[in-house]
């Protein structure tokens, strides 16, 4: 990591996320959170932080289940596109899932390229047991809709791959 690093977010880096991915979501890229969501969520945030202060990139884990993480908003500044902050955020993720029990990380995503190679594959309909899937449709988490591929989720992500890693 060259001029930059990944560290845990704090309260004080939350309007930092949200204007790294304001832009993402304008463009339908990632979908929206409010403020209040960001402040709810920010101990699952991990930052880019360039050497000026600046953040750079950010990125969330969040548990679905007892072995089952999701990779969320991750987003790069543009200037900072190709020089390995989003592998390097990912990584950090990753670290974080197994050091929780994690197995699998899952992530719903238009960038296919940059995590297929980083060992996420397409997957399909049945990718947990019956009755886990079951427990998860209970939830009101949209992301947990995401994984299921719930019809009422299918407005917002059409045209998102869903994709899941073992780690």
């Amino acid at each position: 990591m060259s001029g930059y690093t990944v560290r845990r977010a704090r309260t004080t880096d939350v309007g930092g996320i949200q204007k790294l991915i304001e832009p993402l979501v304008q463009q339908r890229i990632l979908l929206g959170k409010d403020l209040v969501v960001l402040y709810e969520d920010v101990q699952e945030f991990r930052v880019a932080e360039a050497e000026n202060g600046e953040l750079i990139g950010c990125g969330a884990l969040h548990v679905l289940w007892e072995d089952l993480g999701e990779v969320r908003t991750l987003a790069v500044a543009p200037e900072w596109l190709k020089r390995g902050v989003g592998a390097a955020l990912l990584e950090r993720i990753e670290a974080d899932a197994r050091e929780l029990g994690l197995t699998r990380l899952f992530c719903l995503t238009f960038e296919t390229k940059f995590f297929g190679a980083r060992g996420f594959l397409p997957i399909g309909e049945k990718v947990v047991e019956p009755e886990v899937y079951a427990e998860l449709a209970r939830s009101h988490d949209e992301g947990i809709a995401e994984f299921l591929d719930l019809a009422r989720v299918k407005p917002n992500t059409l045209g998102n791959t869903r994709m899941l890693k073992v780690i």
